[in-house]
């Protein structure tokens, strides 16, 4: 996957591709799949970095939605539930099966949650992962070694399933680019091209953020899968279009191993503003959240709120016997969801978690909501949308089964290529090439060298941030060692990309200053 190839077949394309998609997080990747698949010619373009808004920063957490099922949304729950297994057989190198534990502090929250854990393990049919049980006071210590233990009466064990978001982003536009989709990032859509007598969509207009050369594409379809920002992309299309989208932001804190030292989640079913909070082990770390906080506005980089660190910091102590402080925290980062007005409320934890596809009187055809785990279902939908819309031939889709760039049912021996799946091999082999790329970008982060070239050579990396963030997790994982990571990765990048050390300097600023948000000891760096 290489982004000058693609840059070259999108400027020269002198026919229509049958489907144009508009943003490369999890939903805008999967339709590019789902459309490639079926055998479409497909342009996706993302006007930052694949998964650089919310797809890359969710609670890692492959699931069917355990706060859904009380709330009674059972078809959410149902079509999650399958896929969660669609996901953990087509792509094993990045999803798993993860144990979760309900720490049980009342003598009926034992029969309450292990009744409706059942009830979850029965939805989820053939497709299911481990049974769910109820825990003594003894087991769910040994589960949980930190857990707060003054009150504590047992516990309900459960699985669902975890996995890297990015890294699946990222496998998701390798495999389009292996089915033949042409995608891009850093190329913003700026404007949608119409036919002046009918006023229906016929392309987009486009900018390519590395060279500033702009240039037009032509579709038979447009997809406008950008997430919070589809207001702006349905406003290009038609001025007075009514607002879809409401904003919650997510936030998580990033803790030292330590804090969870087993293999074992801890889920929290009700906190004091209703939602589910998790303390997740992850890449050797501890990722606790999430929050459900309205927002006014939405942002490429968002930012977590004072009130928003202290309810996650409240809850983390309270149920673990060792008490985090500020200066333990790794990291914090913040997303957006999308989620669909379905009224007046103010609250978001009331608004539709489905997904929702529009189509307007010009053809843009709109889908936004959802959450990861139902990707592929959103694909699927949409892309039937865009073959009635356009014209197209009516074809299956091939995508429950379809292996996802990377499968593999047998690990890298190093932990950190593990991601990688098949792609492991060839990593492996640029370090057997020049072993000098086996060193680690830093001491307190499991990163190569050669981790960097690969990203500049087949994962379109142009940028510092590209590969901190999101090819690698080290911004999330220690954000202060991240920063100062970042020299060395500006120079690998440079000898790949052909750029200066005026370049590098200026890569090195941008990467700090972003990196300065993510740093949960330095309030001020965080826009308080």
């Amino acid at each position: 996957m290489q982004r000058a190839t693609s840059l070259a077949r999108l400027r020269s394309a002198t026919t229509p591709f049958d489907i144009i998609i508009i943003g490369g997080g999890a939903t805008g990747l999967g339709a590019a799949v789902d459309a490639a698949a079926r055998g479409h010619s497909v342009a996706l373009l993302e006007c930052d970095d694949f998964a650089k808004g919310t797809s890359s920063r969710s609670t890692k957490l492959v699931h069917g939605g355990v706060r859904y099922l009380r709330q009674g949304n059972i078809s959410l729950v149902l079509e999650a539930l399958r896929e969660r297994g669609h996901l953990t057989r087509n792509a094993p190198h990045l999803v798993h099966d993860l144990a979760f534990v309900i720490p049980n502090y009342h003598w009926w929250e034992g029969p309450f949650y292990g009744v409706g854990m059942k009830v979850y393990d029965q939805l989820a049919g053939k497709l299911g992962l481990a049974p769910s049980r109820t825990l003594s006071r003894e087991e769910t210590i040994a589960q949980i070694p930190t857990i707060e233990t003054d009150h504590l009466t047992g516990g309900v064990i459960y699985h669902d399933g975890q996995f890297d978001d990015s890294r699946l982003a990222i496998n998701l536009a390798q495999t389009a680019t292996d089915l033949g989709a042409t995608v891009a990032n850093h190329c913003a859509v700026t404007g949608l091209l119409k036919d002046n007598a009918t006023g229906i969509i016929t392309g987009v207009r486009a900018h390519d953020e590395e060279t500033g050369d702009t240039f037009e594409l032509r579709g038979r379809a447009v997809i406008n899968a950008t997430g919070v920002f589809v207001d702006a992309i349905r406003h290009h299309d038609d001025p007075a279009a009514r607002t879809l989208v409401a904003v919650s932001q997510g936030i998580h804190l990033v803790l030292p191993k330590k804090f969870l030292p087993g293999n074992a989640a801890i889920m929290i079913p009700k906190t004091a503003d209703g939602r589910v909070l998790f303390a997740v082990p992850w890449h050797d770390r501890v990722v606790v959240g999430t929050t459900d906080t309205p927002m006014s506005t939405h942002a490429l980089e968002p930012r977590a709120l004072d009130e928003e660190c202290a309810f996650v910091m409240e809850h983390a102590r309270k149920y673990l016997a060792t008490d985090p402080t500020d200066d333990d925290v790794l990291s914090v980062f913040a997303g957006q969801r999308p989620l669909v007005k379905t009224g007046d409320s103010a609250n978001t934890a009331t608004l539709s978690r489905d997904h929702t596809i529009v189509v307007s009187e010009s053809g843009l055809i709109t889908i936004t909501g959802g959450k990861w785990t139902t990707y592929r279902k959103m694909a699927e939908d949409v892309i039937d949308h865009a073959e009635t819309i356009a014209g197209l031939d009516a074809r299956p889709c091939p995508t429950k089964d379809l292996q996802i760039h990377g499968w593999t049912n047998t690990p890298a021996t190093e932990k950190n290529l593990r991601p990688y799946g098949t792609d492991a091999a060839a990593i492996t082999a640029l370090i057997a090439a020049d072993p000098a790329l086996a060193t680690l970008l830093h001491t307190r982060l499991s990163y190569q060298h050669a981790e960097v070239i690969w990203h500049a050579r087949h994962e379109m990396a142009l940028a510092v941030e590209d590969v901190l963030a999101r090819r690698t997790r080290a911004l999330l994982l220690d954000a202060k060692a991240s920063i100062e990571a970042a020299p060395e990765v500006a120079r690998l990048l440079a000898g790949e990309l052909g750029r200066d050390e005026a370049w590098q300097r200026a890569q090195i600023a941008a990467y700090t200053a972003l990196a300065r948000g993510y740093v949960y000891t330095d309030p001020a760096s965080r826009g308080r």
